[in-house]
């Protein structure tokens, strides 16, 4: 007899979630509001997410013009991470991206990135309408101010995407302490 499934469906687990990082990229650096905590809890979720073994993609609008993800990001992703160029705001319609989001094999997304209002905001409605379940981790998104964060954030629960932070995301996809993964993330952070 199997064992009773006692989890809310809701809750994340490691083997069903992948990453999105949007657009965190060197030009933003000085116009960003909280930029630098904005990294860093992105960066706490790269480092989870490669700790779980769960996919991540990482996305850059037009990095001829606006640089490419920043070395704080770059320097802890896995080896075989897509990281795919764009134009458009939405990462959906964009050939290289839905391919690494097909490829996944997954549905339930976590996104976090720049800027919540239009690129983080676009994303999560095209991918919402593509039938994927958004998890926004909002202490890992920001936009160049506190209002066009909030209006981005609250744009995307209203079609349907879940508020969550950085560390809930995590331990939910730990489901329990113990193991080396465990040891790790708390070590994230702390």
């Amino acid at each position: 007899m199997a064992a009773l499934e006692t989890r809310h469906p809701a809750l994340l687990r490691a083997n069903q979630t992948a990453l999105l990082v949007v657009d965190v990229q060197e030009a933003f650096r000085p116009a960003i509001d909280r930029f630098d905590e904005m990294v860093h809890n992105c960066r706490i979720l790269i480092e989870g997410f490669r700790t779980l073994g769960a996919p991540i993609i990482v996305s850059e609008q037009y990095p001829k013009g606006l640089g490419h993800t920043v070395s704080e990001l770059t320097g802890v992703l896995p080896e075989a991470t897509p990281v795919v160029e764009k134009l458009r705001f939405s990462v959906v319609g964009v050939p290289e991206l839905d391919a690494a989001i097909t490829g996944s094999g997954l549905r339930r997304w976590v996104v976090c990135g720049i800027e919540a209002h239009v690129c983080v905001n676009q994303s999560v409605h095209d991918m919402l309408a593509a039938g994927h379940e958004v998890v926004l981790a909002a202490d890992a998104i920001s936009s160049r101010t506190p209002l066009n964060r909030r209006i981005g954030i609250d744009k995307c629960v209203a079609a349907g995407a879940v508020v969550s932070s950085t560390e809930t995301v995590l331990f939910e996809m730990l489901e329990q302490a113990g193991s080396d993964q465990f040891k790790a993330i708390s070590r994230l952070v702390r």
